[in-house]
């Protein structure tokens, strides 16, 4: 039983991580004609503070970066207009809550807290018909992050993280798609 477990577990996970590659990879009669992009790169992510589980269970740090990626992908081509082109490098992620050892669950343990709010730092630009119009480095984060937000409706992971990054979206890129 409990290989079965961590073999179901690790195939959602290894899922996860190729339709994240694999939706890039859709040919072009399939995608919308019109459709910002959105292009997300990781330095050096082996180096993040807290991007995965360091106590052998849990996410590990691909499927960590594979989600956020599919978070910015999402985010981005709901929020930007289709001619402009989004460039996000992530810089460091701190996520929501830490890790507890000692339980070998197959997803690990995460306890969240208030004291331990997620925090992205990233650097972005924005461009539109090829020229630059906004570009600069954000740390995002909201020390009210379980005042703001309900993960008990939530499916997929990184629900904080998500919530956060949607806040950034609207605060930094105020004008809905299709607007302008």
């Amino acid at each position: 039983m409990r290989t079965r477990l961590a073999g179901r577990s690790a195939a959602l996970a290894a899922a996860a991580a190729l339709s994240v590659i694999g939706s890039s990879a859709v040919p072009a009669r399939a995608q919308p004609a019109a459709q910002a992009q959105v292009t997300v790169r990781y330095a050096a992510p082996e180096r993040f503070t807290d991007a995965e589980n360091r106590f052998g269970s849990g996410q590990p740090l691909r499927v960590t970066l594979a989600e956020l990626t599919r978070i910015f992908t999402d985010l981005g081509t709901a929020r930007l207009r289709p001619d402009e082109r989004l460039d996000i490098t992530v810089l460091d992620v701190d996520l929501a809550g830490f890790d507890r050892p000692g339980f070998a669950t197959p997803t690990g343990l995460r306890v969240v807290t208030d004291a331990t709010p997620p925090r992205i730092r990233l650097a972005y630009s924005l461009r539109r018909g090829g020229r630059a119009v906004a570009q600069g480095a954000d740390t995002v984060t909201d020390i009210n992050f379980l005042l703001t937000s309900n993960p008990r409706f939530s499916t997929g992971g990184l629900y904080y993280e998500r919530q956060i990054l949607r806040d950034w979206f609207a605060r930094r890129f105020p004008e809905p798609a299709g607007r302008g």
